[in-house]
């Protein structure tokens, strides 16, 4: 497992170039399976879901080869674009109420990854380590958080997103209601069997090793019955004081946008802006802010402001200022850009394959 991220671009670029498309759709489901660890660097914009796509594309690969990693590039930009046309709204159930809900937090055992399904504490702790969960592991977590312990799913995604490297609002919330109905038709639901068949364990005798029949219907077990509520927060660093060529446009980077090829060939003002009120309502562990500030390093010249949008140009006054679209900054001022989305579909829509259906249409199969 490549889960010790680096931060310097030429080590991404490397596991762009190791990517193994036709393995990884094979055996993306296992906890050992041949995924890219690229989402940490996705996430925060140092690369782009469309970079990727190209990048294997012109390898010589068809669409129809490895239609199932180009899919799972494209969950990511439905996700945003479902962020884009709900906005707040994916806050909360977005289409209908989480079904049987009994408890608000997290269950104690998944914060201390002391469940007893031995898979599933190991990667947990693991997770703690790394900023890392396979995505099959994101599911299970979820699945046994709400669906299993009976919990609304907010505050466990919030959990989860706080210690997530690759972490995307979007992503981690519109996931926990699809596993939990919310955002979906139904739940999901996975038992030890499943468990052990893709994470390559062989436990038996837990609370899950019953039936998918029992499991659908059996009240929260006691392993999970002690429950945690809490509040996170963020520690930002201290900001620098800028210096400000008023010659020169004003490029803004924040936690969604760390671009380093971003008009690198550009004279500029380059300016990390870190705002308190963001990490208040989306707040990130200690070793997210190092990550991302590791990954900023690759950004010549960037500066690191501390404080809000409004704030740095009450006190720097910068001029011609341009910014990467995202749903996280519709209050900066200045010439707003298009992110590179891997399509031109844009909108909401219900659910992924509708939106998919329209997307391999640009494709040529």
């Amino acid at each position: 497992m490549r889960t010790n991220f680096e931060t310097a671009f030429n080590s991404i670029e490397e596991r762009i170039e190791a990517i193994d498309p036709v393995a990884y759709g094979k055996t993306r489901n296992f906890i050992n399976g041949d995924v890219t660890y690229l989402s940490p660097y996705i996430s925060r914009g140092v690369i782009s879901t469309k970079q990727v796509m190209h990048a294997v594309l012109d390898k010589g690969y068809r669409p129809n080869q490895i239609e199932k990693f180009i899919q799972e590039l494209a969950w990511r930009d439905y996700w945003q674009q479902i962020w884009i046309a709900k906005s707040n709204a994916i806050d909360s159930d977005l289409k209908h109420p989480q079904p049987d809900i009994e408890f608000r937090g997290v269950p104690t055992a998944i914060i201390k990854g002391e469940t007893g399904i031995e898979a599933i504490d190991a990667a947990i702790m693991e997770f703690y380590r790394t900023g890392y969960l396979h995505n099959h592991v994101r599911m299970y977590i979820a699945a046994i958080c709400t669906n299993v312990a009976k919990c609304h799913w907010l505050e466990p995604a919030q959990w989860m997103y706080y210690y997530l490297w690759d972490g995307d609002w979007a992503s981690n919330a519109l996931s926990w209601q699809w596993v939990a109905g919310s955002n979906s038709n139904k739940k999901y639901i996975a038992n030890q069997g499943n468990i052990n068949k893709y994470c390559n364990s062989n436990q038996r005798g837990t609370f899950l090793d019953i039936s998918y029949e029992e499991l659908a219907t059996i009240d929260a077990p006691k392993e999970l019955a002690e429950i945690d509520s809490f509040t996170l927060t963020t520690e930002l660093p201290e900001g620098q004081y800028l210096h400000i060529d008023s010659s020169l446009p004003t490029l803004i980077y924040n936690f969604y946008n760390l671009d380093p090829n971003w008009r690198a060939d550009e004279d500029a003002n380059r300016i990390l802006l870190l705002e308190p009120s963001h990490f208040t309502k989306y707040p990130v562990s200690s070793k997210s802010i190092e990550f991302a500030l590791g990954l900023s390093n690759s950004i010549t010249g960037i500066q690191v402001f501390v404080g809000e949008f409004q704030e740095m140009m009450d006190t720097y006054h910068p001029q011609d200022i341009f910014f990467k679209s995202h749903p996280t900054n519709q209050h900066y001022q200045g010439t707003q850009v298009d992110r590179d989305w891997m399509f031109s579909v844009t909108g909401y829509f219900s659910s992924f394959f509708s939106f998919w259906k329209k997307c391999k249409k640009e494709l040529t199969w």
